[in-house]
């Protein structure tokens, strides 16, 4: 007799996005976050207050929640950004001006001449050093070894010898949010809810990435 498989879900909660099945969902299996919170550049978790500018180290926060997998699209509460603690100290007064600010208006010590005012003749200012950034070292990585793609809207589990240049669909972006709204620049699509920000689908294809910032 043929085992019919039984078809996985797709969770719902936000920062979870795993697959289950109702006979395997026990409690603990799902780890997610209650909702996001934008505001002046800041992407901020209502539930655990971290946050970053940063989109994709955002969506990297592990979950600070556990629970069972659900079908079910969350409903995100209004949340409030952290305050921001003043600072009890005023700021620091610009310091006045001293002889070597006074030294270097002075025609006389411009040109390179002996001036007694300031004492001395003008030294010459000594050209920076040139510094030469090291070349990252690349990654070995075994071809058989999944690895996750960090490109954005992606987040597949791949293998470097099935990855090709129409491999992964993701957003090349940045993401962008303004005024209450959230959406990607490559494609120029804009909407309210964050949920429905996360459904809008890749615009382009290239090869997976699982450490773009290398």
């Amino acid at each position: 007799m043929d085992q019919t498989e039984v078809p996985k879900l797709r969770c719902q909660r936000i920062g979870c996005d795993a697959t289950f099945t109702e006979d395997n969902n026990p409690d603990g299996s799902c780890t997610y976050h209650d909702s996001p919170f934008f505001h002046d550049g800041m992407k901020e978790w209502s539930c655990c207050k971290k946050r970053s500018h940063d989109f994709s180290l955002f969506l990297e926060i592990p979950g600070c929640k556990t629970g069972k997998h659900t079908t079910e699209k969350p409903v995100l509460a209004k949340a409030t950004p952290t305050p921001t603690p003043k600072n009890p100290f005023s700021p620091p007064t610009a310091a006045p001006a001293t002889n070597s600010s006074s030294k270097e208006s002075c025609p006389r010590c411009k040109q390179g001449f002996f001036c007694s005012d300031h004492g001395s003749q003008a030294q010459p200012k000594a050209a920076p050093a040139k510094s030469y950034a090291s070349a990252p070292a690349k990654k070995v990585v075994d071809i058989n070894q999944p690895q996750t793609c960090k490109n954005q809207g992606c987040g597949q589990t791949f293998k470097e010898k099935d990855n090709h240049e129409t491999a992964c669909n993701y957003h090349p972006g940045p993401a962008v949010f303004h005024d209450r709204m959230r959406g990607w620049k490559c494609c120029d699509i804009h909407v309210k809810e964050f949920d429905e920000f996360m459904s809008v689908p890749p615009c382009s294809k290239g090869w997976h990435d699982a450490d773009p910032a290398s």
